[in-house]
């Protein structure tokens, strides 16, 4: 089943004298269940493509189907709805609300659903703790927690609410070797529950835990490859 499918999706951005391309008619499709890795140099377009996949902004041409709908062709308000229950973002630099404690971070997308009771979200709060074992940790704000803590509520945050795919960009950037290594050990868990993974990053060992690998390079895609994953014991 086809979650994302985009085609010739073209950004342009202008200034006075310059018109950069940072997409060329990209054509990309991806799969419920996939763990897709995004990769290339500074200034391939990689982080231009993923504003676009989470609706956060607009292009110049093409289109993007999300779950067969035609999202382009939202109103803004249609578009925060469709990015709120269809799509789970985990950020570089995390993206906590530094007053809200744990849980009330990881709630907060769940408190725009009008189809959810309290006990229902608090319920969803707990399961997603669990699911990435930070529950003991749920009345901490986030200045009390490690960079590795702060993404593990970030990603409880991004799939608390069961999204149809994950966003994640460079969610290992900010972290040391040791809280990077449990940070994709978490994606890799998620991915083998049937969460759909999407990742941006430039560095070589994440995009390894990606079952499928794509460079893209000048605003294009240079290779579309599927990679065969490292046993695990």
């Amino acid at each position: 089943m086809t979650i994302i499918d985009i085609s010739g999706l073209t950004k342009i951005f202008s200034t006075d004298e310059v018109e950069t391309h940072a997409l060329s008619s990209l054509d990309v499709q991806i799969n419920k269940g996939e763990y897709v890795a995004i990769t290339g140099p500074s200034g391939c377009g990689k982080s231009t493509l993923m504003s676009l996949l989470g609706l956060l902004d607009e292009p110049n041409g093409g289109s993007y189907s999300l779950n067969g709908k035609n999202v382009f062709d939202l109103s803004s308000k249609e578009s925060a709805a469709i990015r709120n229950l269809e799509i789970g973002f985990i950020f570089q630099s995390f993206n906590l609300i530094s007053d809200m404690t744990v849980a009330q971070n990881i709630a907060l997308p769940l408190s725009y659903r009008a189809d959810l009771s309290k006990a229902e979200r608090n319920k969803l709060v707990t399961q997603a703790m669990e699911r990435v074992d930070i529950n003991h940790r749920k009345d901490h704000f986030p200045n009390q927690l490690s960079g590795g803590q702060q993404q593990r509520v970030a990603i409880a945050r991004a799939v608390a609410g069961s999204p149809s795919i994950i966003l994640a960009d460079e969610p290992t950037g900010n972290l040391d070797s040791t809280n990077a290594a449990i940070v994709l050990d978490l994606l890799d868990s998620l991915n083998k529950e049937g969460a759909t993974i999407c990742m941006v990053t430039h560095d070589p060992d994440s995009a390894t835990r990606a079952s499928r690998v794509i460079r893209m390079r000048d605003g294009k895609i240079e290779s579309d490859e599927s990679q065969s994953l490292p046993e695990t014991a």
